[in-house]
């Protein structure tokens, strides 16, 4: 006996169907009291503080079922400070500084202005990874969609025409996504720790730039999860050794044995993307050219 095709895939109606006949319902007093709204459809309801764990579920699902949709295998996630500028606009930035201490912090943020076209080119080169036979992406680049080194990375597998994606978050002051992030993976979070966790459940590699509190941030998570074996090694590069370790004494943890000698050996340093790209070479097997 053969199916009947003409038979419906499903019998009950959608939840976006039954939602568009509740908007219909005819107002009353009973029906325009905020209790009889759908759940789903009550944004009140959804941002009452008892609610909490359901919008971290939200939260974590919604990028996942669509970084599925499209394919993204794995990732590489870029880290680095929104405030270095491009070489372009390194000068001008010097240029308008007044103070004896405006004009040092900008020299050094224009000396820093190189790494912006070291992670252009370095996400470049990932963003020419062709798919593989069963049409998934890997080595997807990854930012926090934000502007300087974020911005960067985004540019540059934007211009090698590939996918990149951005994980933005709410901020007390304006934050918008660059405007290289792919529309379709650009992302909004609420929580900084389901941004983490996103960050990192596609990663192979982690790749540092000069930055502050949020690089650290996000940097030290990896390293602590790596070095705890909550999360299997990856290659975690750091550009800019003399920042690296003008900013953070990882001898001297290891010295006060807070760390383990054997900590040192979780991240590797670089300084350009031809470098870093030779380390991920070795460790992923990635095309030498």
């Amino acid at each position: 006996m053969t199916a009947d095709v003409s038979q419906p895939r499903r019998i009950f109606p959608s939840a976006t169907e039954e939602a568009g006949i509740a908007d219909k319902v005819e107002g009353t007093p009973q029906t325009n009291h905020p209790s009889y709204r759908l759940a789903i459809a009550d944004r009140d309801f959804l941002l009452r503080d008892e609610l909490r764990p359901v919008r971290f579920q939200l939260e974590m699902l919604k990028p996942e079922l669509i970084l599925k949709e499209h394919k993204i295998a794995s990732t590489v996630v870029f880290y680095g400070s929104a405030r270095i500028p491009s070489p372009q606009a390194a000068e001008a930035l010097v240029a308008a500084a007044r103070t004896p201490r405006e004009k040092l912090v900008a020299e050094r943020l224009k000396e820093k202005s190189r790494y912006y076209d070291e992670a252009y080119k370095l996400a470049y080169r990932f963003s020419s990874i062709p798919q593989d036979p069963d049409g998934e992406r890997h080595y997807v680049v990854c930012s926090g969609g934000g502007p300087s080194i974020m911005e960067a990375a985004n540019k540059g597998a934007h211009d090698a025409g590939a996918p990149t994606i951005g994980l933005n978050i709410v901020l007390p002051h304006e934050q918008y996504p660059n405007e290289y992030v792919t529309p379709s993976l650009s992302f909004q979070f609420h929580y900084f720790a389901l941004r983490k966790m996103h960050f990192l459940m596609r990663a192979r590699a982690v790749v540092a730039f000069p930055g502050g509190f949020g690089t650290f941030d996000e940097l030290f998570e990896a390293l602590t999860l790596v070095q705890t074996g909550k999360m299997k090694p990856i290659p975690i590069l750091l550009f800019g050794r003399e920042f690296w370790n003008r900013v953070v004494n990882f001898e001297a943890l290891a010295e006060e044995g807070t760390i383990s000698p054997r900590d040192l050996e979780l991240f590797r340093f670089v300084e350009t993307a031809e470098e870093a790209w030779q380390v991920l070479h070795e460790c992923w097997g990635l095309p030498a050219e």
